[in-house]
């Protein structure tokens, strides 16, 4: 089973990738629980209404967001990317690199939690619990 979240968590990077909503809520849970980077403006986020409005407005604000997987860490039912993103702010010429980690947990085929982390303990010690 493992080995089948660590490429269903590659799928979903690759779906934002290549901007393909559908392909990404395929792998989200109905109920899946998530928390972005920016989780003071957004709050949590719930469900596949709160994945479209994080895709919408993520997406809105970095209209080329791009992400590469720099390393992925196999936990059984959890999978923690480590990854570069690459981008502008819409309407900047000013390009930003940023390195993050991201934890999913699966259950049956789907993501029911990821959440962004900036330090790698953050996202073992989330893992964990």
């Amino acid at each position: 089973m493992s080995d089948e979240n660590v490429e269903l968590h590659y799928r979903s990077i690759d779906a934002v990738n290549r901007r393909d909503l559908e392909a990404f809520l395929a792998l989200m849970d109905r109920n899946v629980e998530a928390v972005s980077r920016i989780v003071a403006v957004e709050g949590g986020l719930h469900g596949h209404d709160g994945i479209r409005r994080w895709w919408d407005n993520w997406l809105e604000t970095f209209p080329d967001y791009k992400l590469e997987v720099v390393g992925m860490r196999d936990l059984g039912d959890v999978t923690i990317a480590t990854f570069s993103a690459v981008g502008h702010g819409a309407g900047s010429e000013l390009p930003f690199e940023d390195n993050a980690w991201l934890a999913c947990r699966w259950r049956h085929g789907k993501c029911i939690w990821w959440q962004v982390f900036r330090a790698e303990a953050e996202a073992l010690e989330a893992a964990a619990e």
